[in-house]
């Protein structure tokens, strides 16, 4: 049987920060890594409904 790490086609994006503060680097990222998401903001809003003026006390 071949090694199944063997059929990997893509390489993972750059990283910045060690451990658990380990990120992608953003500067590094492209279309190609999935980085387009038109909708976040309307995602963004469904998830947080609250008003801003709301959350202060």
């Amino acid at each position: 049987m071949t090694d199944p790490l063997d059929k990997a086609t893509s390489k993972a994006p750059t990283t910045l920060g060690e451990g658990c503060l380990s990120r992608y680097d953003p500067d590094a990222l492209s279309p190609e890594d999935g980085t387009e998401f038109p909708d976040a903001a309307q995602l963004w809003e469904q998830l947080h409904p609250q008003d801003e003026a709301e959350q202060k006390p």
